[in-house]
C-alpha cells in the first residue's frame, strides 16, 4: 500500500455541505483508491459559501504543510451566484491553481480541477432565471477550462452529471440544493482515470 497526500480545496462541493464526512467525494475518492493500493491522507480546505477570494483567505489561515501527492480545485459557484464578475474570476481562478499547483510541488500533472455544477436543476432554483444561471455556470466553465488545460493540470468535466438531478432527484441532497453521496459518487467515478493516470 502505497501512502499519499491528498489536498482538497474548494467550497460547500468539497466539504460535502448535507452529506455524512466519509459521503463527501474527496473521502470517497480516497476510499476507491484504497483499493488500488494507494493509501489517502485528505486534507480538505472548504467551506460552503466561498467565492475564490474567501478560499484563499482559508488557505492562508491554515496553510497546507509540506508538498501533496494529489490536489484538487472546485470553485467559483459562489462568484456566479453574487453575480461577481467573470475577468475578476479568471483571475483568481488562475492565482488558486497556480497556488495548487505549489502544493503538489510544483507539477501541474499532479492536480484535478472539477468544474462547476449546475445549481439551475435544483429545487432552490425554482421562480429565479434558470437559463441565465445555466449559462453563466457555462460561462465560469469555459473560463476555468482553458486556466487549466493552459495550465498542464487535469480536467474533469462534472457539469453534466449535476444536470441530471433534473430528472433524477437521488442525486440531490435533503436540502434540495447540494449533491446527495450517489452524485459525489459519479463525480469520483468520472475523476478517477485522471487520478490513476498520476500514480500509473
Amino acid at each position: 500500500m502505497r501512502d499519499i497526500r491528498y489536498l482538497a480545496l474548494g467550497d460547500s462541493y468539497t466539504i460535502g455541505e448535507s452529506v455524512a464526512e466519509n459521503e463527501r467525494w474527496p473521502n470517497q475518492l480516497a476510499a476507491m483508491l484504497s483499493a488500488q493500493n494507494l493509501k489517502a491522507e485528505v486534507t480538505i480546505i472548504a467551506r460552503t459559501g466561498w467565492t475564490t477570494a474567501e478560499l484563499w483567505q482559508g488557505i492562508q489561515a491554515s496553510p497546507p504543510q509540506g508538498t501533496y501527492d494529489l490536489v484538487s480545485l472546485l470553485i467559483g459557484v459562489n462568484n456566479q451566484y453574487r453575480g461577481y464578475s467573470v475577468d475578476e474570476y479568471r483571475e483568481e481562478f488562475r492565482f488558486l491553481l497556480n497556488k495548487s499547483i505549489e502544493y503538489a510541488g510544483g507539477d501541474a500533472n499532479r492536480v484535478i480541477v472539477l468544474s462547476i455544477p449546475d445549481w439551475s436543476v435544483t429545487p432552490f432554483a425554482i421562480g429565479r432565471r434558470v437559463d441565465l444561471i445555466s449559462n453563466e455556470i457555462d460561462l465560469y466553465n469555459a473560463i476555468n477550462r482553458e486556466e487549466t488545460e493552459s495550465a498542464g493540470a487535469h480536467y474533469v468535466d462534472i457539469t453534466p452529471i449535476s444536470r441530471d438531478a433534473l430528472e433524477d432527484k437521488s442525486l440531490l441532497a435533503f436540502d434540495g440544493l447540494h449533491p446527495s453521496a450517489q452524485m459525489y459518487k459519479l463525480w469520483v467515478e468520472a475523476a478517477l482515470p485522471s487520478v490513476l493516470e498520476i500514480f500509473k
